[in-house]
C-alpha cells in the first residue's frame, strides 16, 4: 500500500512539475518570438516528455533496463493509439504541411530505427541483443538534426494558430522552470523505486509495469495537452505535441538512457517494438491516404481499439 501511495505521489509531482516547466518554457518562448509549431514540436514536446526522461534516467542508473525500454515504447504506443485516438474522436485532426511531410515520417523512421539497433543477434551474429552506448550516441545525433530542422522552421514559418501561454516575466518563467524540474526529479525517483517494488510484490515483470502503469502515467501531460488543444480546435498543436514527443522519446530519451547504461533487449520487447512501428505506420497511412491530411473519428476509434487489444494481450501473457 505504501508503494502505491508513493507511486501516486510520484505521478503527482511529475505532472505538476511538467505543467510548471511547460508554463515557464512556453512563456519564455513566446517572449522570444518562437513560432507556434516550434513551441508544439520542441518546447511543449520536451516539457511533456520530461517525465519519461527523468524516470528513464533513474531507471538506467539503477540498471532497470526493462523499465527504460518499456517506458519509451509504452509511451510512444500510448501517444499514437490512445491520445491521438481519443483526440480524433473528440474532433477530427487536420494537420498542416510541415507536420505531415516531415514529422510524421520521421517519427515512423525513429520507430524503425529502434528495431534496427536492437537486432544484434540477427544483423551482427552477436550473443545477445543490446542497445549500446554507440547506438545511443547515434540516436542523439538524429535528435540534433531534428533540432536544427526546428530552428529552420522557426526562421521561416509565419505565425499560425495562437498557442495559449502564460504571460510571465523572464524571472518568473525561470523560477517556474526550476520548480518544474525539481518536481520532475522528485517524482521520477518515487516512481522508479515504487514501480520496482510493486512489480516484485505482484510477481509481474518490470516490462509489464513500465508498459502499462508507468508509461501511461508519464504520458498524462501529453494526454492533457492534446485534449485541451483539440477542444479549443487548436489541432495542429495537438498532433504536433504527440509526434514531437515520440521523436523526443526515441532520439533523445532512449539515446541518453543508452549512453548512461547499455540496454539489454529481451525477446518479448520485440512485440512492443513491432506495435510501435505498426502505430507509426497506421498514423502515416491514415494521414497520407485520407482526405486532406486528416485523422477522422472512425480512424481515432480504430487506433483506440488497437491500444485496448494490445493492453489486453500484454497483461494476459504477463
Amino acid at each position: 500500500m505504501l508503494d502505491i501511495v508513493i507511486l501516486l505521489a510520484g505521478f503527482l509531482f511529475l505532472i505538476l512539475g511538467a505543467d510548471k516547466l511547460v508554463d515557464g518554457a512556453s512563456s519564455l518562448a513566446t517572449r522570444l518570438g518562437i513560432p507556434n509549431i516550434v513551441i508544439g514540436l520542441t518546447i511543449v514536446a520536451f516539457g511533456t516528455s520530461a517525465p519519461e526522461l527523468v524516470v528513464n534516467l533513474f531507471a538506467a542508473i539503477d540498471n532497470n533496463t526493462e523499465m527504460v525500454l518499456g517506458n519509451v515504447l509504452g509511451s510512444n504506443i500510448f501517444n499514437v493509439l490512445a491520445i491521438l485516438g481519443i483526440s480524433a474522436i473528440i474532433f477530427p485532426l487536420t494537420v498542416k504541411r510541415n507536420t505531415t511531410w516531415l514529422e510524421i515520417p520521421l517519427s515512423l523512421l525513429a520507430a524503425i530505427a529502434v528495431l534496427v539497433i536492437a537486432n544484434d543477434l540477427l544483423l551482427d551474429n552477436a550473443v545477445s541483443n543490446y542497445i549500446s552506448r554507440t547506438d545511443g550516441i547515434l540516436l542523439l545525433l538524429f535528435f540534433i538534426i531534428f533540432l536544427v530542422y526546428n530552428l529552420k522552421v522557426a526562421q521561416n514559418s509565419p505565425a499560425d494558430e495562437e498557442t495559449e501561454t502564460k504571460n510571465y516575466t523572464y524571472l518568473k518563467s525561470a523560477l517556474f522552470i526550476a520548480l518544474g524540474l525539481a518536481g520532475l526529479i522528485l517524482g521520477g525517483r518515487f516512481i522508479v523505486t515504487s514501480a520496482v517494488s510493486i512489480a516484485q510484490a505482484f510477481g509481474l515483470s518490470e516490462r509489464i509495469i513500465a508498459l502499462t502503469v508507468v508509461s501511461i502515467g508519464t504520458s498524462l501531460p501529453e494526454l492533457a495537452t492534446s485534449i485541451v488543444a483539440v477542444r479549443k480546435k487548436n489541432v495542429d498543436i495537438a498532433i504536433g505535441n504527440v509526434v514531437g514527443s515520440n521523436i523526443f522519446n526515441i532520439f533523445l530519451i532512449l539515446g541518453i538512457s543508452a549512453v548512461v547504461t547499455p540496454l539489454q533487449v529481451g525477446q518479448s520487447t520485440f512485440i512492443d517494438i513491432a506495435v510501435n512501428i505498426v502505430a507509426g505506420m497506421l498514423l502515416f497511412i491514415f494521414i497520407f491516404t485520407g482526405r486532406g491530411r486528416r485523422l477522422s473519428k472512425w480512424e481515432g476509434v480504430s487506433l483506440l481499439a488497437i491500444y485496448v487489444a494490445y493492453l489486453w494481450y500484454i497483461i494476459g501473457i504477463g
